[in-house]
């Protein structure tokens, strides 16, 4: 009667070019291995260690072979080549040796990777500015179109994108103005106090915020807040195919869902610009009164001198094209949303990052442009 449990015996063979001998015996099934599997295990594990080439497998004392016992023995026969099985069990030894032990291709180092890569990126850099090409064109075409025909402009959308890009977002611009503008004049205060010129941090401060920060400040938190908002609105409605069934009934998209959010945004940011400078300026003249001892009514009194009406518009100015780049840069990302839930979450953060990226490039445009203006 054969042996129902499985059994491994090692022979070391002196003087023999392949000196390991592997002779397995018994049934190689679930119910053969149950019993003996740690002991097969360790000594599996002690095989492991040897070069294949000095091992070899002797297989015709197996007497049955199951799916469990076939996978046993293909783990311990991999890369050996000198094996002896019977005809009646090579075949399912044979079928999973193929599935388990397929060979896995290392990925060769490439010296061209980083250029591929960067061909790459500029190709989808090139798509994506030739789609944000066709938008803004699409966007003129309508602006000429509401020009001729005012009764179609959508209202309702387009005050609908002030009261929420302008004014709920004015507690949280206006609070970080205020900290950024007691931040700033605190650091400028003890640089001026050690030579005597206390009254050239309403210049610094004046002129920094109005110019500079104050737009800067509100673009960012809009892109954050107001851009992703919109991203996401566009991404939902192209998610649920709303965006194709206006197309169906013949409504213009671009008309009806982009237009008002950009010129919306345009609008609001440079009136929540105005709120942040007055915030930061409130922080930067309540720092001034306890730190360099300037009162308020002094501090207001040199602000229109050390800082001209200029560089007030050229921060409202700077602000209103911000908040039309932030606007249209989260239209195009939403527009561009796939109908499934990864690609929503993806648009929106692109959107964010561009618009900020957008913001910075301009910001550093503008600079160059009127670096002799103020």
């Amino acid at each position: 009667m054969p042996n129902p449990d499985a059994a491994l015996e090692i022979q070391t063979l002196a003087h023999e070019q392949v000196p390991i001998r592997v002779r397995a015996s018994g049934g190689w099934t679930f119910g053969g291995l149950k019993e003996r599997r740690l002991d097969l295990a360790r000594k599996l594990a002690q095989l492991a260690t040897q070069p294949v080439e000095r091992v070899s497998w002797d297989l015709t004392a197996v007497t049955e072979l199951d799916d469990a016992g076939a996978v046993w023995l293909a783990h311990a026969l991999r890369g050996t080549q000198r094996v002896e099985v019977s005809p009646r069990h090579r075949e399912i030894l044979n079928q999973v040796s193929q599935g388990m032990l397929v060979p896995i291709e290392r990925e060769r180092f490439d010296p061209l990777a980083g250029v591929v890569w960067t061909g790459e990126a500029a190709a989808h850099a090139a798509v994506h500015l030739r789609d944000a090409v066709i938008l803004l064109g699409q966007l003129a075409l309508d602006v000429a179109g509401i020009i001729r025909r005012p009764r179609e402009f959508p209202l309702r959308e387009f005050s609908a994108g002030i009261f929420r890009a302008g004014v709920t977002a004015l507690p949280v611009t206006m609070l970080v103005g205020f900290l950024v503008g007691i931040v700033l004049t605190y650091l400028s205060a003890l640089q001026l106090k050690r030579y005597g010129a206390d009254l050239l941090v309403i210049n610094i401060v004046g002129v920094g915020v109005v110019r500079e920060l104050g737009p800067m400040l509100a673009s960012i938190i809009s892109a954050g807040r107001s851009g992703s908002a919109i991203t996401a609105q566009l991404g939902v409605m192209r998610v649920t195919e709303e965006v194709e069934a206006l197309s169906v009934m013949g409504i213009s998209v671009t008309t009806r869902l982009v237009l008002p959010r950009v010129l919306a945004l345009a609008l609001a940011l440079p009136l929540v610009t105005f709120c942040t400078d007055i915030a930061a300026l409130a922080g930067a003249m309540l720092v001034s009164h306890f730190t360099l001892g300037i009162t308020p009514g002094a501090f207001l009194q040199a602000l229109p001198q050390a800082v001209e009406v200029v560089n007030f518009w050229i921060g409202i100015e700077k602000s209103c094209a911000f908040g039309f780049a932030v606007a249209f840069v989260a239209c195009h990302y939403g527009l561009r949303v796939l109908p499934n839930t990864d690609s929503l979450a993806v648009g929106v953060t692109r959107s964010v990052v561009a618009a900020i990226t957008c913001v910075i490039i301009l910001d550093a445009v503008f600079a160059i442009m009127l670096r002799n203006v103020g």
